[in-house]
């Protein structure tokens, strides 16, 4: 049986970044308890041929190679930085590349970072519409992140870690027999 694809994508360019640090993360537990093969990337790895990029044709094979793996993906996990109460523009231009029909269906567990509380919402009222719009599963707990949750861009919050613990075992409504046969082999 092949492993089961989780493939992360952080819609910033800063390295390091809180953003990645948390998809990151959510990414690795979520492959830990499931099994998943797990790769996570940000914008600097979808290259430069994004913001030149009008259709999916235009773009490099780096970044076609990008898309192709998070819409082959078995789930994702997406976050984004959030500037002026919304997610950047070239991230957004990214997930305008994909086909809606591409990721119909695929569970998403959606998450955000911010300096402060006061974008805590952008989850809700920006990235679940975002994918609503996709017909995208994304699972019911969202992740917010802020300034103060992270220490050297490493997440130091018990309560943030108590939320991305909820998240990923909310997957096992997708992959309950994933999840079953790996529990056997304990």
């Amino acid at each position: 049986m092949s492993a089961l694809k989780l493939v992360g994508l952080a819609g910033s360019f800063n390295q390091p970044s809180k953003t990645f640090a948390l998809v990151e993360n959510v990414a690795g537990l979520a492959a830990e308890k499931y099994g998943f093969e797990n790769t996570v990337y940000d914008l600097t790895d979808v290259g430069p041929s994004l913001g030149q990029a009008q259709r999916r044709d235009d773009l490099d094979s780096r970044a076609k190679a990008v898309i192709a793996d998070l819409v082959n993906a078995d789930v994702l996990v997406i976050g984004a930085p959030t500037y002026k109460g919304s997610y950047p523009g070239l991230f957004k231009h990214l997930i305008d590349l994909i086909d809606p029909h591409e990721l119909r269906g695929k569970p998403i567990v959606i998450t955000a970072t911010g300096g402060g509380d006061r974008h805590a919402l952008m989850v809700e009222h920006q990235l679940r519409p975002l994918f609503g719009f996709f017909m995208s599963h994304t699972l019911p707990t969202a992740v917010y992140a802020s300034d103060r949750d992270f220490t050297d861009y490493r997440i130091s919050s018990e309560p943030l870690s108590k939320r991305i613990g909820e998240v990923v075992g909310e997957l096992s409504a997708f992959f309950p027999v994933h999840n079953q046969a790996l529990i056997a082999a304990e």
